[in-house]
């Protein structure tokens, strides 16, 4: 299932893979880098701010950083950043930034991930449509990305 809007990207995917596998994927900062593409310098802290370059071919140059908002053991996974910040030329810190949300639950001997973007009307009007592209791209390929890595290393 997949839901969008002009203010938020939403997407599902069921994962065959326990929900405890799920959730160190997306947060032990150096499991989710393998598959999201990000060498993040720190552990994911609730409240606290974790950045790193970008391995995607192509976007090294971009340093990715997000606030850690909530850490719900096996349940949520939450964190605020700006999306499609790519211009390192650019300040984007005066800008609201969007809330990712990883939700998990158990279905059958699996998982049902749902991931959640919010927040994007809030951008400016003349960045908001690209970022919302890129960004509905990119949940597209980072699920599949994630698929592939759990069940590669359940």
């Amino acid at each position: 299932m997949e839901k969008s809007t002009t203010d938020r990207i939403e997407k599902q995917i069921e994962l065959k893979a326990p929900v405890a596998r799920v959730w160190r994927a997306l947060t032990d900062y150096k499991e989710f880098g393998q598959w999201f593409g990000v060498n993040l310098e720190a552990p994911f802290v609730p409240g606290e701010t974790t950045r790193g370059n970008i391995t995607y071919p192509g976007y090294e140059h971009v340093v990715m950083e997000v606030v850690v908002q909530t850490m719900e053991p096996e349940r949520l996974f939450s964190f605020h950043w700006h999306p499609a910040a790519v211009e390192p030329d650019v300040d984007y810190s005066k800008e609201p930034p969007t809330l990712v949300e990883f939700r998990l639950e158990q279905v059958g001997d699996g998982t049902l991930l749902q991931v959640t973007e919010s927040g994007f009307d809030a951008i400016p009007a003349a960045r908001r449509d690209e970022a919302f592209r890129m960004n509905e791209g990119g949940w597209t390929q980072q699920v599949k990305n994630i698929k592939a890595y759990v069940t590669d290393k359940a």
